[in-house]
């Protein structure tokens, strides 16, 4: 395995940490979830660009 492939990994990993966190924090609402729901979710599609543009190399270089 590639350097690459070790960034998807770790690009998908947080892809999905961000996921569950905002997903957990919109079904509780409240405080936090008006404070960090936006931004969460921005950080998940920012995360899953990143991950799509690593696959997405990892296609051509092969």
């Amino acid at each position: 395995m590639t350097p690459l492939h070790y960034l998807l990994f770790a690009a998908m990993l947080a892809t999905l940490g961000v996921l569950i966190v905002g997903v957990t924090g919109f079904l509780r609402g409240g405080a936090f979830n008006e404070k960090y729901g936006n931004k969460l979710m921005r950080a998940r599609v920012g995360l899953q660009f990143v991950a799509l543009a690593i696959l997405a190399i990892l296609f051509l270089a092969h």
